[in-house]
C-alpha cells in the first residue's frame, strides 16, 4: 500500500492541530516556508495542503497577512421552540434576534418589497391556484454590522394590502412574522420546517461573505393559522458554519 500523498499527511497534520487548539480562530498558521522546511517539501506541495483546508472552510488567505484560521461564531436556531408564544419580551426582539443574541440596536434589516404572482411551486405551498397574487419580501439579516442570512418570504396579497405589514418602512417588527399574522387575525398555530443543504449561489457568496468551500443550509417555511398556510418561505438561507440546528423530540 503506497503512502498518503504529502499534502494529505500535511493537511491533515495542520487539521488536527486547529481542532486541537494549537493554533486557535484567528491565528496564523507557520509561513509556506516553515512548512516546507518542517516537512521537507517543495512549496507546491504546501499550497495544495493549504488549499485542501481552504476548500473546507478551516483557514483563509489574506492579501499580505498569511494563512487565518477561520473566526466560526455560531448562531443556535432552537428549532423546537423558536415560534413559541412567549410572554412579550420587556423589549423588542425577533426568532433572528434570540438566535443571535444580540439587542434590537445591534439588528438590521436590508428588505425589498414586490407584488408577483405565484408558481406553480409556490402555489402548491400555499395550496392556492397558480397565478394567485402574493407579497414577496427579500430580507438580508445583520448582526452587530455582519450579514448572517437571507431570506425570501411571502404573503398572500389579499390578506396584507393596505395593511402596516405590506410596508417595508415597518421593518424590522417587533415579533416578526408572528407577530405579523397576528395583527391580521391569523394567529400562527403551526410551523412547518424542510431543512436541505448545498452550495451556495455567486450572489449568496458576496451578499453573506461565504467563505470558499462552506455550503449553505436552505430551510423552507410554512406557517399555519388552522388548516392553512398563510406565509410561505423559500428559502431561509445561512451558511452551514454559522448556525446549529437543536431539536428535541419528546417520545
Amino acid at each position: 500500500m503506497q503512502d498518503r500523498p504529502a499534502y494529505l499527511r500535511i493537511a491533515g497534520e495542520l487539521r488536527e492541530q486547529i481542532r486541537r487548539g494549537d493554533y486557535p480562530p484567528g491565528s496564523r498558521l507557520p509561513t509556506l516556508a516553515r512548512l516546507c522546511q518542517t516537512h521537507g517539501v517543495s512549496e507546491i506541495v504546501v499550497r495544495q495542503a493549504v488549499a485542501l483546508l481552504r476548500g473546507e472552510g478551516l483557514v483563509e488567505t489574506r492579501r499580505g497577512g498569511g494563512t487565518v484560521v477561520r473566526v466560526r461564531p455560531a448562531a443556535r436556531r432552537l428549532a423546537m421552540s423558536r415560534y413559541r408564544n412567549d410572554p412579550p419580551a420587556a423589549a423588542p426582539a425577533t426568532s433572528f434576534t434570540r438566535d443571535q443574541r444580540i439587542g434590537w440596536n445591534e439588528y438590521r434589516l436590508d428588505k425589498t418589497f414586490t407584488r408577483v404572482r405565484a408558481d406553480p411551486h409556490l402555489a402548491s405551498l400555499f395550496e392556492l391556484p397558480a397565478g394567485t397574487e402574493l407579497l414577496r419580501r427579500r430580507f438580508v439579516f445583520h448582526s452587530r454590522g455582519e450579514p448572517q442570512q437571507i431570506s425570501v418570504s411571502y404573503l398572500p396579497w389579499s390578506l396584507v394590502e393596505g395593511t402596516p405589514v405590506a410596508d417595508p418602512a415597518r421593518e424590522p417588527w417587533p415579533g416578526g412574522t408572528p407577530a405579523q399574522l397576528a395583527s391580521l387575525g391569523r394567529p400562527v398555530t403551526r410551523v412547518e420546517e424542510s431543512v436541505q443543504a448545498r452550495m451556495p449561489t455567486p450572489e449568496e457568496v458576496e451578499t453573506l461573505r461565504i467563505t470558499a468551500g462552506v455550503p449553505v443550509l436552505t430551510i423552507t417555511r410554512r406557517m399555519f393559522s388552522g388548516d392553512r398556510p398563510y406565509e410561505v418561505c423559500r428559502d431561509i438561507v445561512i451558511p452551514a458554519d454559522r448556525v446549529t440546528l437543536d431539536y428535541s423530540i419528546d417520545l
